[in-house]
């Protein structure tokens, strides 16, 4: 996989990868706002799926777990504008307004599809990415554009950006059971729980009688004979949206735990019907 990145700032990059499968399991320290200008990804939340494409803008709040998955599409290469909304700027933003949010009832990604005020705001910044020198209020400028311009199409858009609060200690039981498939170091599942890497294995073995990474594998792999079983997808595809890291290493697993490989599964259901 080659990648390539152009920066204004910190804040604001031009990212390239070429048409090749990326594949990453991640959480998003800040929010991120991001106009698709080609290629395909594919983003797998605990509760949904998107699928985003040439002229797609969205925006990944801060703190949610995501597989994003880019996939070759029409030899052309993953390319995006992404700007990071910092916790930061958007303090300085929010400084003079008189904002209480209120948490969200929901994770999920912000879609602005063919918005012309935010695709102008997000295309205008194509040329400078080619300049090597820059006023150095352009960037802050563009960012303060841009949440306005957020805040004028979503009026409950406030309750996402203007919320600062770190998470905090909430039920280990339900949170894993909801984002199991997320192949994320320990310590990063321990900070959106609420505790530190000694406390989350601490409380994840008294909820679950197991250790992470043996009840992690097992909730992945009986996820993907579901997937398999039920929804008749490709190995290609589970492997990846449950939380493995490559096919071969899978299937491996897959095969120790339940004495057949995804094949094998794949082909008697197929004989059956």
């Amino acid at each position: 996989m080659e990648y390539k990145a152009a920066y204004i700032t910190e804040d604001i990059k031009l990212s390239c990868y070429e048409d090749k499968f990326f594949k990453s399991d991640i959480m998003f320290d800040q929010h991120m706002l991001i106009w698709f200008i080609s290629g395909e990804t594919k983003i797998v939340q605990a509760d949904a799926t998107y699928l985003f494409k040439k002229g797609d803008i969205f925006l990944i709040p801060r703190n949610q777990l995501a597989t994003i998955i880019n996939y070759p599409a029409d030899e052309q290469p993953h390319k995006t504008v992404v700007m990071h909304l910092s916790t930061a700027r958007l303090r300085d933003f929010y400084k003079t307004l008189n904002v209480n949010p209120q948490p969200p009832a929901s994770q999920k990604i912000f879609t602005f599809n063919n918005h012309p005020l935010l695709e102008s705001c997000l295309a205008s910044l194509i040329p400078y990415f080619n300049m090597k020198e820059l006023p150095e209020d352009i960037a802050a400028l563009k960012i303060t554009e841009a949440i306005s311009i957020l805040r004028a199409i979503d009026k409950g858009i406030d309750n996402v950006l203007a919320n600062f609060e770190e998470p905090g200690k909430i039920d280990l039981h339900s949170y894993m059971e909801k984002n199991f498939m997320f192949n994320l170091p320990l310590q990063k599942f321990g900070y959106l729980t609420g505790r530190s890497l000694t406390t989350f294995k601490r409380d994840f073995g008294k909820a679950f009688n197991s250790t992470p990474q043996k009840w992690l594998i097992k909730k992945r792999l009986e996820l993907a004979h579901y997937q398999f079983t039920e929804k008749k997808k490709k190995p290609i595809d589970v492997c990846y949206e449950v939380g493995f890291e490559n096919l071969s290493h899978f299937s491996f697993a897959f095969k120790k735990h339940f004495g057949y490989a995804p094949t094998d599964l794949i082909e008697k259901k197929a004989g059956r019907e």
